[in-house]
């Protein structure tokens, strides 16, 4: 009869175990089902496939900006620098004074050769006016042949000493005008190797004159890609300082190839941009065609630091997904890692994304 009642109080146990059991179970049926219930809706999103895309194949090379023109003004003349009116920086025009150097000696070389030369002149018409008397005398026959042929070598002398001072005083100007030393290129002064009041020498530079306009970047490229790389190529440069790139042209191939470092040089030209000569640029050349993974800029979603897309599953629910990012171009943003093709994200209507909501309403690109 125990045995009975024993067995009878089990099977109620049981009984009310799995009664229990049923409600938990049920319980939690019906908060997964309120929470499916509760994610939130998207509407008005467009969602697109990822597919494949072909794009240019970028070399980025690695270079150094240089002037179109560079021209180092050195001294003619030996003296004191006694005025010098530009700075670093400066900007010049062809023909404009930059400094003078003490011109004391050279100006009173100018007067001694200047007083030569009247005297060389007085002498060179005395010459002349005898000359005249001799040869009407002669046709007089009035004097010698003799006579007359030494007339004729005075006269040579005296013609060939005036020639020989004049041109000793032009020198002597030309001396005199080397203490004014002039920008021989307009541009701007990017060096200056001497002050007022230092020693210059013939020969001696002074300052260093860059000009402007243009400016052209000097690369090294790979010796694999000479077949690739052409004179007249269009390209874009990245200089630091500026904010955005640089459209270019491929100006200069060097043929020969250096054997050290199995590269060869290539000229880029960068036109109508004032350039700053020394500075870092990139270089980024298309060399050809790839495949890779393109997506529009809009599906691009900053968060800090991070990068990533809005993914969509099967079953339309959304969730942020990391990606890293390749070069941006006209057909979109390339997609190195993150994501495969035929994965689909959203693309347009991203202020509307809930991050782990559910897509009600889309429209499918």
């Amino acid at each position: 009869m125990e045995l009975k009642s024993y067995h009878r109080l089990m099977a109620s146990c049981f009984l009310a175990a799995m009664i229990v059991l049923a409600g938990m179970t049920a319980g939690c049926k019906d908060k997964t089902e309120e929470k499916a219930i509760k994610r939130p809706e998207i509407t008005g999103v467009a969602v697109s496939p990822v597919l494949m895309s072909k794009v240019d194949d970028i070399y980025e090379a690695t270079g150094t900006v240089r002037a179109n023109s560079t021209s180092i003004v050195a001294s003619r003349v030996m003296g004191t620098v006694t005025s010098l009116s530009v700075r670093e920086g400066d900007s010049v025009k062809e023909g404009q004074v930059l400094l003078t150097i003490d011109d004391r000696d050279a100006a009173q070389r100018v007067r001694a050769a200047g007083m030569a030369v009247e005297s060389a002149k007085q002498s060179q018409s005395l010459a002349e006016k005898t000359w005249r008397r001799y040869k009407k005398l002669y046709d007089e026959n009035v004097i010698s042949l003799q006579e007359m042929d030494q007339m004729d070598a005075r006269k040579k002398v005296a013609d060939a000493e005036y020639e020989r001072i004049k041109s000793i005083a032009e020198e002597a100007g030309t001396y005199l005008s080397f203490a004014r030393v002039t920008a021989p290129i307009s541009g701007r002064i990017t060096e200056k190797r001497i002050d007022a009041g230092s020693m210059a020498t013939p020969g001696m530079p002074l300052l260093v004159i860059e000009s402007g306009g243009s400016s052209y970047i000097e690369v090294s490229i790979d010796a694999g890609l000479g077949a690739k790389v052409k004179t007249g190529m269009v390209v874009e440069a990245i200089v630091e300082t500026m904010d955005r790139p640089l459209p270019g042209m491929i100006r200069e191939v060097f043929p020969s190839v250096d054997p050290l470092s199995r590269t060869f040089t290539v000229k880029v030209e960068i036109r109508n941009v004032n350039l700053r000569s020394g500075l870092f640029a990139r270089v980024r050349i298309p060399v050809g065609k790839r495949e890779t993974i393109l997506v529009p800029e809009t599906a691009i979603v900053q968060k800090g630091q991070l990068t990533g897309v809005y993914a969509v599953d099967g079953q339309g629910i959304v969730t942020y997904r990391l990606v890293r990012k390749g070069n941006a171009s006209a057909g979109g943003t390339e997609i190195l890692s993150g994501l495969t093709v035929n994965d689909r994200i959203i693309t347009a209507g991203i202020e509307k994304v809930i991050d782990g909501g559910l897509i009600t309403g889309e429209k499918t690109k």
